[in-house]
């Protein structure tokens, strides 16, 4: 059998062979319902400090991807930050037929764009070390996306928002926390099925992330009529953003040069296509990362059509991503299916990214572990004649604090003789240092940890029934924070004194559970004048600014604006 060459975690291709070989779907994996959370009130037992179930050896090659990792982020944090001098208004020559017929997006029209040419010198200077490893990582997963995307009737060469994504890295995390090869955040990635618990996160999964991603862009796409370039700014703003830009623009076209309103919204939406993109872009009405977004995928994709044209090594030729899936039904460490198999460990793990501590899932009945393809039957079997007692190998746990053998042994469910056991030159009295690593046997250790995920869980539900408050990320809406936390759109309004429409600003604070104070019956409506301040409010009426920006649902005197009606707390 050929040699086959697999993406580890942090995303490089070991080995490669030059056999292009036909997409396999991976063996479909059950969608099993999470165990619910417990719902105690009573206070949480003690904090348990256990580390990630995670043996030397992972810990080593995280290390490794880590420093990958690493290196990605700094350049395509740079990607998002870096800017276009001035608003290089204006779509450019038309770059002729031969553009034309290379792609199935409209890069021709648009390949001499200034901000397009920006970002072509761009990953050409500054992120040419990392744009090469990006290149070399596309082959793996090309097949993959572009079946995806064709599924859902989507140009193939949108495969290339991966790149400046995260450089089609499985475990890249942005600073917004968005994770994973699509960059996916945690409400956006719920809404479109993807599963994040303590032990799996899905935006890890090429295949699953990948699919969600297709399903989003179609999703964006019909929204936006057809325009592949308005989807690819929502996918990196939101579709509220956009829509409202879009909006926007008529209405400021309206002010700015027409009386009448609808006459400069029917010149906007006369604008076909992509070219509603470039002209939203040249407004105020989007972020400056968004207005680059679409410049960004168009010189992304130039280069990676014809690498050697812009001074890049040609692309190399790796098998793509194809996998045989194999049921386990017991916690298993992932350290354990290496072994039976006789495969090199980094190779399991950088199949199976998505399982956040190196074993299967213990409160799921069956876990799905990616082997690679044409080595499922075989590796079933090895791994059905495993003992129990064998799947989990012993772990660490670090020492904290007023942590005594005793005090260990409890916490894991084990006698003190147990760990000490499992610890050479240890006794059940034996004074511990703070910091030291103890083995504990495995199931033991998960156990702790499951115990410890519970407590947590049941602690952010208290916290909510009690009426706390959620900060707004990247792409959240009303309807998203409805869904996550068991309440309805109608409901957040009312508890955050929102109108219809109103969006929500990341980094506001909203509302989530409880019962909101109501205003009493001698509350007050004033309309704010000219060089009022929420301070000087709060003085005349004798409130705090934090009880007139809580009434109001503001979040700082830049919101106050003249001609406001402020509720004023009674």
């Amino acid at each position: 059998m050929k040699r086959l060459c697999w993406a580890v975690a942090a995303g490089w291709v070991v080995g490669c062979s030059p056999t292009k070989m036909p997409v396999v779907t991976p063996t479909p994996h059950p969608v099993v319902a999470e165990p619910a959370p417990p719902e105690s009130e009573l206070p949480p037992p003690p904090d348990l400090h256990v580390a990630r179930a995670l043996s030397d050896s992972l810990l080593k090659r995280l290390a490794v991807d880590s420093l990958q990792d690493q290196k990605d982020v700094e350049i395509l944090e740079r990607l998002r930050e870096v800017a276009v001098a001035g608003d290089a208004a204006g779509t450019g020559l038309e770059a002729g037929a031969d553009l034309a017929e290379m792609f199935d997006i409209n890069v021709a029209r648009y390949a001499e764009h200034a901000r397009v040419r920006f970002y072509l010198d761009f990953f050409q200077g500054p992120a040419r070390e990392r744009m090469t490893v990006w290149l070399s990582r596309l082959p793996v997963y090309e097949a993959m996306i572009k079946a995806a995307l064709s599924a859902r009737g989507l140009p193939n060469d949108l495969k290339y928002l991966a790149l400046i994504e995260s450089g089609y890295s499985n475990t890249a995390v942005s600073r917004t926390k968005a994770v994973g090869m699509w960059q996916f955040m945690r409400l956006t990635a719920r809404d479109y099925g993807l599963k994040m618990t303590h032990w799996v996160d899905e935006r890890r999964d090429p295949v699953k992330a990948t699919a969600a991603a297709a399903r989003l862009l179609s999703d964006l796409t019909k929204r936006f009529d057809g325009s592949y370039y308005l989807a690819a700014a929502a996918y990196n703003s939101g579709g509220g953003t956009v829509a409202r830009g879009l909006r926007k623009l008529g209405a400021g076209a309206a002010e700015a040069y027409f009386e009448d309103e609808q006459t400069a919204i029917d010149l906007a939406e006369d604008l076909t296509g992509d070219d509603r993109f470039f002209h939203l872009s040249d407004s105020r009405y989007l972020r400056r990362e968004t207005k680059d977004y679409v410049p960004k995928l168009i010189a992304a994709a130039m280069i990676a059509k014809q690498p050697e044209k812009y001074g890049f090594p040609p692309i190399p030729a790796v098998a793509p991503f194809e996998v045989d899936s194999v049921p386990v039904t017991e916690p298993t460490s992932l350290e354990v299916v290496a072994k039976v198999s006789g495969l090199d460990f980094g190779t399991i793990v950088g199949l199976n990214p998505y399982y956040l501590r190196g074993i299967t899932p213990p409160d799921q009945p069956v876990a799905w572990v990616r082997v690679p393809i044409g080595r499922g039957p075989q590796i079933t079997e090895a791994l059905a004649a495993v003992p129990t007692a064998d799947r989990l190998p012993a772990q660490i746990h670090i020492v904290q604090r007023k942590e005594t053998v005793r005090s260990i042994s409890r916490r894991y469910g084990i006698t003190a003789a147990t760990l000490a056991d499992f610890n050479p030159g240890l006794t059940t009295k034996s004074s511990l240092t703070v910091g030291a690593q103890l083995r504990v046997p495995g199931r033991a250790l998960v156990r702790g940890m499951m115990a410890a995920d519970q407590q947590e869980t049941a602690t952010r539900r208290a916290r909510v029934a009690g009426g706390g408050t959620h900060r707004v990320g990247k792409g959240e809406t009303l309807g998203s924070l409805a869904r996550r936390y068991g309440v309805t759109v109608a409901q957040l309004r009312s508890w955050n004194r929102l109108s219809p429409g109103s969006p929500l600003q990341i980094g506001q604070r909203v509302r989530v559970g409880g019962s909101r104070p109501r205003a009493t019956s001698s509350a007050t409506v004033h309309v704010v004048r000219r060089g009022e301040t929420l301070a000087s409010l709060a003085r005349r009426y004798r409130v705090t600014v934090t009880a007139l920006m809580t009434a109001n649902g503001i979040r700082s005197g830049a919101d106050l604006k003249a001609g406001k009606r402020l509720t004023i707390p009674g």
